[in-house]
């Protein structure tokens, strides 16, 4: 019995994690659950997976659900808080730890869990964005095994060479290409994004998302952070790493070889996909997602991004390119942008404005520690924020139909 700790269990990722191991009930056992503040979701998942540990990373939340825990008379320790996230993703009962915190909270969990030298099933952007070098250096100290559950890095994963590189091409790689869905806004002018509004946005044409990472898709910042991912997961350099949109999202990336060859993994969009296939690893377990019928498919398409009506992948390129804090700052800059958003206090093209003003405000700085990257994450929030609060006059909103 492997036991799991599944940080973010609430969320979508988390969700289909449960549903991967329900599959495997004598394989997998879940160990600990977390969550931020949602204490019906918790309590269902805690009545219905009975594990060892809650955790909410809401104080309140937290006494909320210890009260709830003790009248259902559930035998569940409830803890709070960073302290509580890491306890349990660094336990020594622990052998798999599912990284699925949405935004910056995700990272100091996950470093917890690379220092205990966990297996990381990493679906937390933000860990390899804000901290890529602190991180990997982390998971190497800690001889902890880093599985990418992005299904793009996990495509690429799978058709990647196993030996040890310094360089791609001395494994005959020549690029690596990201596929992108292009959102729900790939055919629109400028004027329909103008008028974009939350509800058009978090519609996404394929993939069954959270709102954050569904309007990062929308704008393109999605496949900006997983650029930055990729950067660090594959040792790549920015121009050894390409972007192409297939709107079908069929082939989850491809890796090109110095031979003419082009590897592809292919599937359809389904996040259990990888999740089975980290649980497993290296072995193969039945995920509950249905095979893929290329004749259903018929056909797939190609095209390039286009980064002037959807600058965020633009503005991830230049962050990855200045090094150092700038895509930490970048991703601090959109979590915020983004929640503005969604509670309809700025426009959609506001978004990569605010990121690049905040990009050009505040310098980047060589990486030095974590407590700096934390500090630096606050600033451009505090940033950002104010430069929302500037923004004393917005456009009257329009429904644009699809």
């Amino acid at each position: 019995m492997q036991y799991v700790t599944i940080l973010g269990s609430t969320g979508t990722i988390g969700q289909q994690t449960l549903d991967v191991i329900s599959q495997h009930p004598g394989r997998y056992g879940v160990f600990a659950l977390t969550a931020h503040s949602n204490v019906e979701a918790m309590l269902q998942q805690c009545a219905q997976y009975q594990p060892r540990y809650a955790v909410m990373q809401d104080a309140e939340a937290a006494r909320l659900l210890q009260q709830r825990v003790q009248a259902e008379q559930l035998n569940i320790e409830v803890l709070a808080g960073v302290e509580g996230l890491t306890a349990v993703a660094a336990h020594a009962e622990v052998g798999i730890v599912m990284a699925a915190i949405v935004g910056a909270a995700g990272l100091l969990p996950a470093l917890a869990a690379a220092k205990a030298g966990k297996k990381i099933l990493l679906a937390n952007k933000e860990t390899l964005v804000m901290a890529g070098q602190l991180f990997m250096d982390a998971v190497k100290q800690g001889q902890a095994t880093l599985l990418p559950i992005d299904s793009e890095h996990n495509a690429i994963f799978q058709v990647m060479p196993r030996q040890a590189y310094s360089d791609l091409r001395d494994v005959g790689v020549n690029q690596i290409i990201l596929t992108a869905s292009g959102g729900p806004f790939r055919g629109y002018t400028q004027a329909q994004l103008q008028e974009v509004t939350p509800a058009l946005a978090l519609k996404h044409p394929n993939w069954v998302m959270g709102a954050k990472i569904t309007v990062d898709s929308s704008t393109l910042m999605n496949k900006g952070l997983e650029v930055i991912e990729a950067h660090w997961l594959f040792d790549a350099r920015p121009e050894q790493i390409e972007v192409v949109v297939h709107p079908q999202s069929v082939i989850h990336s491809m890796v090109s070889y110095v031979d003419g060859s082009i590897l592809a993994q292919l599937g359809n969009p389904d996040m259990r996909t990888p999740i089975a296939y980290g649980l497993a690893y290296p072995e193969r377990i039945a995920s509950g997602v249905k095979p893929l019928s290329l004749i259903e498919v018929a056909k797939l398409e190609f095209e390039a991004p286009d980064t002037q009506r959807f600058p965020c992948l633009r503005l991830a390129y230049d962050a990855l390119a200045a090094g150092g804090t700038a895509p930490a700052i970048l991703n601090a800059a959109n979590e915020v942008a983004v929640a503005a958003f969604l509670r309809e206090q700025i426009e959609y093209l506001d978004i990569p404005r605010l990121l690049e003003m905040t990009l050009q405000q505040l310098p980047a700085e060589q990486v030095q520690s974590i407590e700096q990257l934390l500090a630096i994450d606050a600033e451009a929030r505090a940033f950002v924020t104010q430069a929302i609060a500037n923004m004393t006059t917005a456009p009257v909103r329009k429904v644009v139909s699809v």
